[in-house]
Formats: C-alpha cells, sequence, structure tokens
C-alpha cells in the first residue's frame, strides 16, 4: 500500500459522534481547527498507538492516543512521545511539530496529543513508481545516523545508556516469560544466546526503537527521500546499534519472498532497485562513522523481541481483548526461525 496521509483515502475510525464533537471543540479552542463540519480518520495500521486525522475540511492535524488497555508496562506513553517530538525540534531530524496536548480526562479517558500533518506517501506494499529505491535506502540510513547524533542530553532528555542492552531485553523477556519467570520453550535457546552474547553499548544516543520503512513520510516532491519519522512511541536513550539491528531485520531483501510479518509489512523494499541489507549497513557506517561489526547480535535482539510482542499480543487475542491482526502463532515462529538463522551464521 502508499499514498498520501489523505483524510478521504483512510478507513473511519472509531470516533463516535459525541467523542468526535468534543475534540472538534477542544481543537477549536487552541486554534487548531477551523469552524468547518470535523471529520476524524484512522491512519497506520492500528496495531499500537492510535492515530486520528482530524479535518474540517480545510485544515488536518494529526491526534495521537492510546489504544484501548491493557498495555504492556511503560508502552503507549503519547505524552513521553510528545516530549520525544519537542526536543528533536531543530534538531535536524525531520519529525512532526507537537500543537498540544491533553491528559486522560480532559477529552477521552486517555491522554492525547496533537501534532501537524505531514503529507507524502508512506510505503508499506509497493512503492510509487517515481521511487529511486537506492536513493531511498541511502536517506533512510543518513536520517537514522542523524537521529544518533544528537545531544539527547542538551535537549533536555534523560537516559541510562549503560546496561541497556541487558536491561532492553531483561524488561522484554518478561512480557511472556512463565510463572517462574523461564522463556517459552520455543524462546529459551535464542534467549540463552543473547543473554551469553550481550554486548557492552557501542555508544549512547536517542533510539527510536521502530525505524522501519513503514514509519517515515516521503517528500512528496521527490519520494526517495525521508520528509518525517513517525511513531516516536518506544524512543528511549540506548545503544544505536538497536535501531541498525532493527533496521535490518524488518527490511524486506530485493528479490527475496519477505519471511515475516514485520518484513510483509514493508514489503516495498524487496522490489528490484532497493538496496540490500548491506548495502544499508554500509550506508549507516559511513553517514555515522560507527563500528558496526558486531552487528549480527542486535538483528538477533530485534527478531527476538518481535517474537516476544507477537506472542504477547498473541496471548491477548486469546485472552479476548487484544487485536485479531496477532493471532496467527505462525508470525511467531517465523520471527523466531529468522532469529535462530542469524545466530548460525554469526
Amino acid at each position: 500500500m502508499t499514498g498520501a496521509l489523505d483524510p478521504g483515502a483512510l478507513d473511519p475510525g472509531a470516533l463516535d459522534p459525541g467523542a468526535l464533537g468534543t475534540l472538534a471543540s477542544w481543537l477549536r479552542k487552541r486554534e487548531l481547527l477551523g469552524s468547518g463540519s470535523p471529520s476524524a480518520r484512522l491512519a497506520g495500521d492500528g496495531h499500537s498507538n492510535l492515530t486520528y486525522l482530524v479535518s474540517d475540511g480545510a485544515r488536518t492535524v494529526v491526534v495521537r492516543r492510546p489504544p484501548p488497555p491493557p498495555t504492556p508496562p511503560g508502552a503507549n506513553d503519547v505524552l513521553r512521545e510528545a516530549a520525544t517530538l519537542r526536543a528533536l525540534e531543530g534538531s535536524g531530524v525531520p519529525v512532526p511539530r507537537v500543537l498540544g496536548q491533553a491528559e486522560a480526562g480532559e477529552v477521552f479517558d486517555v491522554p492525547f496529543f496533537v501534532m501537524s500533518y505531514q503529507a507524502g506517501p508512506i510505503v508499506t506494499g509497493r512503492a510509487p513508481s517515481e521511487v529511486d529505491g537506492r536513493r531511498l535506502g541511502a536517506s533512510m540510513t543518513t536520517t537514522l545516523a542523524r537521529l544518533h547524533a544528537v545531544d539527547w542530553a542538551s535537549a533536555g532528555l534523560r537516559g541510562r545508556p549503560e546496561g541497556s542492552n541487558r536491561r532492553h531485553h531483561d524488561r522484554l523477556a518478561r512480557l511472556v516469560a512463565t510463572d517462574d519467570g523461564a522463556p517459552p520453550e520455543a524462546f529459551a535457546g535464542i534467549d540463552a544466546w543473547l543473554v551469553a552474547h550481550v554486548p557492552a553499548e557501542s555508544g549512547s544516543a536517542l533510539v527510536h526503537n521502530d525505524f522501519r520503512l513503514g514509519n517515515l513520510v516521503l517528500d512528496p516532491s521527490d519520494a526517495s527521500r525521508v520528509s518525517a519519522v513517525l511513531d516516536w512511541e518506544l524512543a528511549a536513550v540506548g545503544d544505536p546499534l538497536v535501531d541498525l539491528g532493527y533496521l535490518v531485520a524488518a527490511w524486506a531483501e530485493p528479490g527475496r519472498e519477505p519471511a515475516t510479518a514485520i518484513e510483509r509489512l514493508g514489503a516495498a523494499s524487496a522490489a528490484p532497485g532497493f538496496p540490500h541489507r548491506e548495502e544499508l549497513v554500509a550506508g549507516y557506517a559511513a553517514a555515522s562513522g560507527r563500528d558496526v561489526n558486531g552487528l549480527p547480535w542486535y538483528v538477533v535482539l530485534a527478531l527476538w523481541k518481535l517474537a516476544v510482542l507477537w506472542e504477547y499480543n498473541r496471548r491477548r487475542v486469546e485472552a479476548g481483548h487484544g487485536d485479531p491482526y496477532y493471532a496467527d502463532p505462525a508470525q511467531v515462529g517465523e520471527f523466531l526461525c529468522e532469529a535462530e538463522a542469524w545466530i548460525a551464521r554469526s
């Protein structure tokens, strides 16, 4: 799927008329919406925080709010996401501008924030014909290197980069651990390998934690260039190679059928003319000046993490309150199989 974030081209969201009216009144008081009849459409894949395009027919803004509960501890913190976006203003990293925010109870029963609407294609299943895949890959790695060059402390962000790799693993492992704290049987071998080989952090940076093709808006006048990075809800201070490993894990290889759910979300890069993973890694290394020799551990971490998150959400579906997108257990197995293949090659 490709296309600009066009409010008229998206499926209706779950906002009932009363909620939309209350939201529109809140937006008008802050001069973020005009007097025209308001409409709201749900943008994105709907598997994480909910993103609405709210329009009065002349102006469009973007509203981000959490999904219905329950959610993992520390997840879906939209006001933290808004703070990250504010910290990145003027940094050279292309991000939407935060226009306002509200606490739980002001409009919805959850907090939300409002950001500027960024026109341009978002590429998932198929790229527009005018996209030069290699130029887009280079723009992506340059954008990622620029993010990792941000002085996060001076930008007002806080974090503990030392030991973040092990903490990142341990926090996620708890989502699917058995009652005695052990990993599920299918996860055990990969989990043990990650723990045995956990590296010291390669550096400290603001890490996006979901940097992939489908979370980028492309320039409407040059669809081979990144004009905005979206979905900052998982951003944290940590090891920059976590982002690179995730990008590699999520990248559908040209000439190869996408093997995992995350590759299928960005299947456009499997088309001829897009760079291979090795080219992305080399481009990032050149743009950032970082040593990427230890990257396989980070790719395995990314695949294991995706398996954890898919399994966590699969269990929510099983319990009767999850997103049906995650229901198929085969998706978890795909991630684990890819992780095992990377371990075998490392």
